[in-house]
Parts: structure tokens; sequence; C-alpha cells
């Protein structure tokens, strides 16, 4: 734990908060432990949505099944 500290160049207390899952630790500490690690090539991933199966499948269950254009924007492109 002491060494991956001194790589990332934060205390071990600060470690011990990035292990818990802190959100309070800044995303450049989480970067440093991350390349400290070799692990640094797989933060592109953390956000990618095309690897959130549950993320992608509770935001399609919000689209609406259809999609009605109102009447007067209905009229107004028939102009």
């Amino acid at each position: 734990m002491a060494v991956v500290a001194e790589r990332a160049f934060t205390s071990r207390a600060t470690l011990q908060r990035v292990e818990a899952g802190d959100p309070g630790v800044s995303m450049g500490i989480y970067a440093a432990v991350l390349q400290s690690l070799g692990l640094l090539d797989r933060l592109d991933q953390l956000a990618d949505p095309a690897h959130d199966e549950i993320g992608r499948s509770l935001s399609s269950g919000e689209l609406p099944q259809r999609v009605r254009m109102s009447t007067k924007r209905r009229k107004q492109s028939d102009d």
C-alpha cells in the first residue's frame, strides 16, 4: 500500500479512501492510483455507455414508445 501511495503521489490515508470508493477524492487521485497500478488505459472505459448494460436498459425504458407531433407544429410544417 505504501508503494502504490508513493507512486500515486498521495498519502496512505487517501489511498484507503480510494479503496473505499469515497466520492470526496478527486478524479485526479483516482487517475494517479490507476496509473501507479498500470490500469490508466482502462479509464476511458469507465464512462463508456457501451459498457453500461444497466444504464442502457434504464434509459431505453424511459423513452416514449411513440412520439407525436403537436397539431400546431404539424400545421406549421405543412405550410
